[in-house]
């Protein structure tokens, strides 16, 4: 009977967060990451991977989704929580950056829900490493994504979150109006593939080999959007559209941050380096205001769509925001 114990007091080790396998990031030390297997999906059996980077010491960790067309790739955004005494976390999602496969079409997603599988996976790992207070950061798609995961699930570990332009509504101009009959035929005919901008004025604005400062895979982060499908469409919009039916579907401390102003059009200039190129900034504090019952809301002068990669007057003033933010909402024990 004792070696019966002994036996599945091992096994249970075995599934454990702690005998997971960590390797190298491809950031480098002190990056490491791990594969996480996902239940079957419309496309097959996908996989996430979590990053990490930890402090030591550190009683809290932040979670980091990112947004469409991405991946975790922004090191000085995790030192910045290191420094500041947070471990710090990032998942890449099923179908992108380092989660990607040679069989998937990348990006695609038929059910925001399904990212749940995803947070409850990083949530797990991060309690696995004695960690009980965690702050999500979603920026774009991914603000959409946590503030989805958040209306639905309440984990008593997740004690708020933070918005880097989230993706609350749409930005396409006179074609917008097309939306609903788009998201309608996805339910349909979900693989129908849908034009994207062919604009490189965003990319452009961030890359170190055009007009920016940093360097990232552009085979995970494309200068030039693919085609999205007419199931990610509705997915997307579903999503807008379930938030927005709730009042305060947030019951977490919520920072909603933007740039000042919105650019469009297809080539750049400078402006594209000093205003939101992606998303519609009043959508974003029309609709995020109304996410929570404690909400504050800041627009940066200058701000690109991911303000983590804005100048750096910007971004510094973006963090001194976050942690004075952090520092009335958890204060240190």
């Amino acid at each position: 009977m004792r070696n019966i114990i002994i036996l599945l007091l091992f096994a249970a080790m075995a599934y454990s967060g702690h005998a997971r396998q960590w390797s190298t990031d491809i950031l480098g030390a002190p990056f490491r990451q791990t594969t996480v297997n996902l239940p079957g999906d419309y496309a097959g059996d996908p996989v996430c991977t979590v990053v990490r980077a930890c402090s030591h010491g550190a009683q809290r960790a932040v979670l980091y989704i990112h947004g469409y067309n991405d991946y975790f790739f922004q090191k000085p955004m995790a030192m910045q929580f290191i420094r500041h005494g947070y471990s710090f976390y990032a998942v890449d999602l099923r179908r992108y950056g380092r989660s990607l496969r040679p069989a998937d079409k990348p990006f695609d997603i038929r059910d925001i829900n399904a990212y749940s599988a995803e947070i409850d996976s990083a949530i797990s790992i991060i309690k696995d490493n004695g960690i009980n207070e965690i702050v999500m950061l979603g920026h774009s798609t991914g603000g959409l994504i946590a503030a989805t995961y958040l209306s639905r699930h309440h984990p008593s570990e997740v004690k708020a979150l933070i918005l880097n332009s989230p993706f609350l509504d749409w930005n396409l101009g006179s074609t917008e109006k097309f939306v609903p009959a788009i998201a309608a035929i996805g339910r349909l005919l979900p693989s129908l593939n849908i034009p994207q901008s062919r604009s490189t004025a965003y990319a452009e604005s961030l890359m170190k080999s055009a007009h920016g400062e940093w360097t990232f895979d552009t085979d995970w982060k494309h200068p030039v959007s693919l085609p999205v499908t007419a199931g990610w469409i509705h997915a997307i919009d579903k999503a807008q559209r379930d938030l927005r039916e709730i009042e305060h579907p947030v019951k977490v401390p919520v920072l909603l941050m933007m740039s000042e102003r919105s650019i469009s059009g297809d080539t750049w200039n400078p402006d594209f380096n000093k205003a939101d190129a992606v998303l519609d900034v009043n959508d974003i504090a029309l609709y995020g205001k109304r996410l929570s019952d404690n909400v504050r809301a800041i627009a940066f002068r200058g701000g690109l769509h991911d303000l983590a990669l804005s100048s750096c007057p910007v971004r510094c003033l973006y963090y001194s925001c976050i942690f004075n933010w952090l520092g009335t909402i958890m204060p240190i024990h």
